[in-house]
């Protein structure tokens, strides 16, 4: 039947029993009625369920690119990335651990020089994505496609939005047996609004969210969105919410406070929402540069596991872990001062950082020191940052959880201590510090 005509007996319904009727803006409640699809949302406000392979399916997930095996071992079953560079490997990868794949399709943005205006470039991007979901969409390993990611803030651009309109329409075409989806951060009102509006086709909203997620329910039913969503981001406080020192460096949380902080918040929000949330991706499952080396990784570069993995464990499975817990840090210093108290160093003075911390299960640790010059915070989907050399010359005598440092160089520095147990554990500390005369 043709949409106008559609339209126009929905309207005369509406009419003829007392409703409000058609009209611009209108959100009618979302119903999904279960199809038989490999993955299926099924349900309507309040009680919305994801279904694959006929049975529920609650998102306990990782977003990242390695350590896949683990995630399915510790009670796991999902991963989230943001393109389709690896999409193979990817794939294969996480159907030989038993896991699926929310596949994202990556958008550039209008920083990129991507213009929504130009009817010929988006129609070039939505072939070009017409050739992915075809190579993928039978894959046993995918679970819903991601479409863009972080695009909310282009979203004063609405044809941004009729192209994601767009592909997931094309998505449902192609791929009816997979979901759709696209990303926003935290809860933008106005942006909401505007998803909910121009794209009736995607099929689930995905929300990145961190220091914000404690009252993300509040603020999503302030929205017109009324369908399920995901927690497709959540971990670690953002470099953008920290607390930041005079000179503009943002203070991080230990290792120990993101396990907790973590924590507090996924049970906030993705363990109390059984009606509208699917589910939920932790971030980093890796190791990631983004400010610092450590401020979203919950793994070295070496593999070695910070305690918010232990935590997403026990959340995965229920259970409290048996395994060897990694170290606790309470804080650390340089000269009695936190990172708060703005620590600032004189070339060529000595001064001595102490880290407060101890093994669980009472086992000596090894320390790792490293000094590296202040990153500036940029955006994560658009600088590919890499970690900056470390500066030689300035850590001196360690003694235990201390040691002593004699800044050379003026400028803006960070400290860090990597506390590593032997059991594949680590704790993670860093202090901003400046360097004046």
């Amino acid at each position: 039947m043709p949409l106008y005509r559609s339209c126009v007996i929905v309207c005369v319904f509406f009419v003829l029993f007392g409703f409000i009727g058609c009209s611009s803006g209108t959100n009618p409640e979302r119903t999904y009625r279960a199809k038989g699809r490999t993955v299926e949302i099924v349900g309507s406000q309040g009680n919305y369920k994801l279904y694959r392979h006929g049975k529920p399916y609650f998102i306990k997930g990782a977003a990242g690119y390695e350590y896949f095996d683990r995630i399915k071992a510790y009670g796991g079953n999902s991963i989230r990335v943001w393109h389709t560079e690896e999409a193979d490997r990817i794939l294969d990868e996480a159907h030989s651990n038993g896991l699926t794949v929310t596949l994202g399709l990556w958008l550039p943005r209008e920083v990129d020089g991507f213009n929504y205006y130009d009817k010929k470039m988006v129609a070039q991007q939505k072939e070009e994505l017409r050739e992915i979901i075809l190579k993928y969409k039978d894959h046993p390993a995918l679970l819903m496609w991601g479409i863009g990611n972080e695009l909310y803030s282009e979203s004063a651009n609405v044809k941004v939005w009729d192209a994601v309109n767009g592909i997931a329409e094309m998505i449902h075409e192609l791929d009816p047996n997979h979901p759709t989806t696209t990303t926003v951060m935290n809860v933008p009102l106005k942006d909401v609004n505007l998803i909910t509006e121009l794209c009736p086709a995607l099929d689930v909203l995905s929300i990145n969210t961190f220091g914000a997620m404690h009252n993300l329910r509040e603020e999503l039913a302030k929205t017109d969105w009324k369908g399920p969503y995901i927690i497709s981001e959540f971990g670690a406080r953002g470099y953008w919410e920290a607390f930041y020192t005079e000179w503009l460096a943002p203070i991080e949380q230990t290792s120990s406070e993101k396990a907790t902080y973590s924590l507090e918040r996924y049970q906030r929000t993705v363990a109390a929402d059984t009606g509208q949330c699917l589910g939920s991706y932790v971030f980093m499952w890796g190791s990631k540069q983004e400010t610092t080396p450590t401020w979203f990784s919950l793994f070295t570069d070496d593999g070695e596991e910070t305690q918010l993995v232990h935590v997403m464990q026990e959340l995965w499975t229920g259970k409290k872990s048996d395994k060897n817990q990694a170290p606790y840090v309470a804080y650390l210093t340089i000269d009695d001062k936190h990172a708060i108290d703005n620590v600032y160093l004189k070339p060529g003075k000595q001064s001595t950082a102490s880290i407060y911390a101890f093994d669980p299960e009472g086992k000596p640790l090894r320390l790792h020191w490293e000094v590296l010059p202040e990153a500036k915070p940029a955006d994560g989907n658009i600088v590919k940052e890499v970690k900056p050399n470390t500066v030689k010359g300035v850590l001196q005598q360690a003694d235990g959880h201390k040691i002593t440092l004699t800044p050379k160089q003026e400028g803006a520095y960070r400290l860090f201590v990597y506390l590593y147990d032997g059991d594949g554990n680590v704790a993670t500390a860093n202090i901003p510090y400046f360097v004046k005369r």
